[in-house]
């Protein structure tokens, strides 16, 4: 919007009553039993101390004990009491409410349905009309109770419901915030008593607990991405953010366009991302009778698996490449899924070829060239399950019967001594996750748990402080480093002590010189096998293969980080999520940093931007890590569907720059995939002497130490004579029965590729049988072109 122009008297209107209206914040969960009621009765606490008017109606605590503690000193406007079918109800008493006339009301149930012959039949039209009067609410809401939800609820965890809300009423929201457990800790809830007032107890089971978790999660991630598509529109930013997978499929109305789509469809719910299909069609020249039927087809398979179909007109085939990028920026793309040439190479020097034309213009998108395995394996649409693989439960059931080798039995038992390890993530420092590992820590001491903290980084937060209560702290290590005396935590007194739990924060940090470990992680893995129990804290943005997309949503580049292993290590991965406007609050009132920090901090890593894109990457990251859980647990196909067919990553790396973000890109593939992954360079023997040098030779070893680290397998081979690399890649490739090619965008100059020849024209026209995904080059400057 022009700022400098003239609003209209109707957007002045607009504004005033914007201005009047009462606040909504929505917090949403899993299940009943999350802590959502907690939650809110703990804000209202926090507003009354600022010096809020905050009153309760009709908020349920079931009698829990932890919840109850809260409504300490908050005053109570009598609700109006009814029963249903012998259950008493609650509904909000709208008269007194308003004769009250308080500046916020804390409410529970946003899905219930008011007694017979009341005003208004929902509670939400309750709400909106104490918001129009001006008074804020905090509510609270079940994942399974919203519309758009209750379907996949009942599909996919056998859970119907009577009392919902509709699908926008997030939307209605000034902020929806998650409140996130773990079904361990739900269940957990339930074996020690808290939730025996609880009516959906069938719920409880370990399976639809998570469907409901990730349900929750992913919903959360979607008002998310909504709100920082909207942010990076008004900054006039262009291209995808990082934080969300779009992938494009780009087809004609032919008989393979379903294969592309269905290909398309796969690749997009694997990496948990949106499905869009453009078709390119010749202007002033009506589709052909066959192209028509294809076209039907088409808009029929888009529609079923939930995909957008556009059809797009050009004059020639020279503006098809262009318009094509233009589209993908235009539209946040972060991927492109095409088809490999079928040219000759003679009709590729006379024609031109379409890809080579994509990936020159292409910036900050990747560009994955489908292989044509109709060729090799048959038309096959589907992914086809494997010869001779038995499915994850056949193969349960025959390990029953496996006489354990002592190997076997060996690791087993380590198993059973190693300690349970949670973690609490979050999407930047002051969300709150060393506050609630502390509050955990407290109520495990109550319970008779020996609990001791570890480590324990409070950065001068007294709210974080206080929590400590009584738990003991284990003395730190004295390190003495270049004249001075450093701290680091004491791994060795730890296990002196061997407490129950332990609780560790700051995952990610590195150790001083002279520490027995480089890194707190590696400490924390040696206190896991001594049997002792973790709690641990870290930020999503110092996992190790998100730290390309952390640098291209935030600009910064995050030093310290944890291989991602890690978290799958963790027997629990539980988020706090925290609003990007709730967190800044925070911020100003000195609440994560000292004052003096303050607009330093909200300028650059704490702006909107930055923190909803973190947000975002928080929720998905933790959305998958629950769907792996589930495949897992369930020994089932989790929510992205099944991925039977085998895969083997094959990344092909030189010494630049963009070597790592390939290794991590292909790391994250193949986990998403389930595949084996290998890393490949390449030593030309015409230059041995300059390979060999001090310099390469540490950029080897790091590359190498990065794909380990990940778990991934790291290999250099040398170049025979008058072989090319190209050449060279493909036959290892081959020999290593590769699906997929993971190669990077070239940066060499046009008098190069005449000189030595284009390593990626050879692999995509030689490697036509295999997957090759094209990894672009990162410009934060691109610019969208005009598209006329």
């Amino acid at each position: 919007m022009d700022p400098f122009k003239r609003k209209t008297p109707e957007e002045i209107l607009s504004s005033i009553h914007k201005l009047q209206q009462g606040r909504l914040k929505i917090y949403i969960g899993a299940v009943s039993g999350s802590g959502k009621t907690y939650h809110m009765l703990r804000e209202g606490q926090a507003l009354q101390e600022q010096g809020i008017d905050v009153v309760i109606c009709a908020v349920s605590t079931k009698q829990r004990p932890e919840t109850m503690e809260q409504l300490a000193g908050l005053e109570r406007v009598p609700s109006l009491h009814w029963h249903r079918h012998g259950v008493e109800q609650k509904d909000l008493n709208l008269e007194a409410l308003l004769l009250r006339n308080p500046e916020v009301v804390l409410v529970d149930g946003l899905a219930h349905r008011n007694r017979p012959r009341a005003e208004h039949k929902t509670r939400l039209e309750d709400i909106k009309l104490l918001l129009a009067r001006g008074i804020s609410v905090i509510t609270t809401v079940n994942v399974y109770e919203l519309e758009g939800v209750t379907e996949a609820a009942k599909k996919l965890a056998g859970i119907s419901v009577k009392e919902t809300v509709p699908d926008d009423t997030l939307a209605l929201a000034d902020e929806v915030q998650l409140v996130d457990v773990t079904p361990e800790t739900l269940l957990q809830r339930l074996s020690d008593g808290h939730l025996r007032n609880h009516t959906e107890l069938h719920h409880f089971k370990h399976g639809n607990l998570s469907i409901l978790r990730e349900l929750a999660l992913r919903l959360v991630a979607e008002g998310v991405n909504e709100s920082l598509e909207k942010y990076r529109e008004e900054l006039g930013l262009i291209g995808p953010s990082g934080a969300a997978e779009r992938i494009l499929v780009s087809t004609q109305y032919h008989w393979n366009g379903s294969i592309y789509v269905r290909r398309g469809q796969q690749v997009a719910r694997r990496l948990n991302g949106d499905l869009m299909v453009v078709v390119f069609t010749k202007a002033h020249k009506k589709l052909t009778k066959e192209q028509q039927v294809f076209k039907q087809s088409m808009k029929k398979l888009v529609s079923k698996v939930g995909g957008t179909l556009e059809e797009l007109s050009i004059v020639s085939r020279r503006e098809l490449s262009w318009r094509l990028v233009h589209y993908a920026l235009s539209h946040n793309v972060t991927r492109i899924v095409l088809g490999h040439s079928k040219q000759t190479r003679w009709q590729e020097l006379w024609q031109g070829s379409l890809v080579y034309e994509i990936l020159r213009k292409m910036k900050n998108i990747d560009v994955f060239i489908m292989a044509d395995r109709a060729a090799q394996e048959g038309e096959r649409i589907l992914p086809a399950r494997v010869a001779g693989k038995e499915t994850p439960l056949q193969e349960a059931k025959g390990k029953a019967y496996h006489r354990l080798s002592s190997h076997e039995v060996d690791e087993k038992i380590g198993r059973i001594k190693r300690g349970t390890f949670k973690v609490y993530i979050g999407a930047a420092p002051g969300v709150g996750k060393t506050y609630t590992m502390l509050r955990e820590g407290n109520m495990l001491l109550k319970k008779g748990v020996r609990v001791e903290i570890g480590l324990l980084e409070t950065h001068g937060r007294k709210e974080t402080a206080k929590q400590v209560g009584n738990l003991p702290i284990i003395p730190k290590q004295q390190i003495r480093y270049q004249a001075r005396v450093l701290e680091e935590m004491d791994t060795e007194a730890i296990i002196a002590s061997n407490p129950d739990v332990v609780l560790v924060d700051e995952l990610a940090h590195t150790n001083m010189p002279g520490s027995k470990h480089k890194k707190r992680y590696e400490d924390v893995i040696e206190l896991l096998d001594a049997g002792i129990s973790i709690i641990a804290t870290v930020n999503v943005q110092h996992l190790e293969s998100l730290n390309d997309a952390v640098e291209q949503m935030t600009g910064v580049r995050v030093r310290e980080t944890i291989p991602d292993f890690i978290l799958r290590l963790a027997d629990e991965v539980e988020l706090i999520d925290v609003t990007p406007e709730a967190l800044r609050q925070r911020m100003r009132e000195g609440q994560i940093y000292a004052m003096e920090k303050v607009n330093q901090a909200l300028n650059h890593f704490f702006t909107s931007g930055n923190l909803i894109a973190l947000r975002e990457l928080a929720l998905r990251e933790l959305a998958d890590d629950v769907d792996e859980r589930l495949e897992a647990w369930e020994q089932r196909s989790s929510l992205r569907g099944p991925w039977r067919r085998k895969e083997v990553i094959f990344v092909c790396v030189d010494t630049s720059e963009q070597a790592e973000r390939l290794i991590r890109r292909g790391f994250r593939i193949a986990h998403r995939l389930k595949a084996e992954w290998i890393v490949l360079h390449v030593l030309d023997s015409s230059s041995h002497h300059a390979a060999m040098a001090s310099e390469y030779r540490k950029k080897l070893e790091a590359l190498e130490s990065l794909t380990v680290r990940l778990g991934g397998r790291f290999e250099q081979v040398s170049l025979e004579p008058n072989r090319h690399v190209a050449e060279k890649l493909i036959l290892m490739a081959k020999e290593a029965e590769a699906t997929q090619l993971v190669i990077g965008q070239s940066k060499c100059s046009i008098w190069e590729r005449l000189r030595r020849g284009s390593i990626m024209k050879t692999i995509l026209r030689e490697a036509r049988h295999m997957d090759v995904l094209v990894v672009s080059r990162y410009d934060p400057h691109v610019k969208l072109e005009p598209s006329s």
